[in-house]
């Protein structure tokens, strides 16, 4: 049973460039920010970095894995930062929920979206229905 103001379980979720191709692929984001360091230092970036939008799944990923796909009713964020993935690396997103509140069997939840303490995703709101 979750309760108004209970922080719910942290996930992590490994970022690397492997899933980046396989995103890419998935996705036809082809976009060479997510793939070139050297293009996406040329744009001003730091080095590559990871999808708004895979990032946004993992987001949703984790409300699917808390509650059920079925129960995740609606979600929402903003872009904050992006996730910087360098070569060989794994980083890693870290994600955890406050129940901000409980109406009709619907809990609000706001979600905290980090990478190496930066926040990656601002405004992080979902409602899941509770069973």
């Amino acid at each position: 049973m979750i309760e108004v103001g209970q922080v719910l379980e942290t996930k992590s979720y490994p970022i690397d460039r492997a899933l980046l191709v396989a995103y890419a692929n998935a996705s036809d984001d082809q976009n060479p920010i997510h793939q070139n360091e050297e293009f996406a230092i040329s744009v001003g970036l730091p080095n590559v970095i990871a999808h708004g939008m895979l990032t946004m799944a993992l987001a949703g990923k984790y409300l699917s894995d808390i509650a059920g796909p079925a129960a995740v009713k609606e979600f929402a964020a903003r872009f904050t930062k992006p996730v910087v993935v360098p070569a060989d690396t794994t980083v890693v997103l870290e994600i955890f929920g406050t129940v901000a509140s409980i109406e009709n069997s619907v809990a609000k939840i706001d979600l905290t979206v980090t990478c190496d303490g930066q926040k990656v995703l601002g405004n992080a709101k979902a409602q899941i229905a509770l069973a």
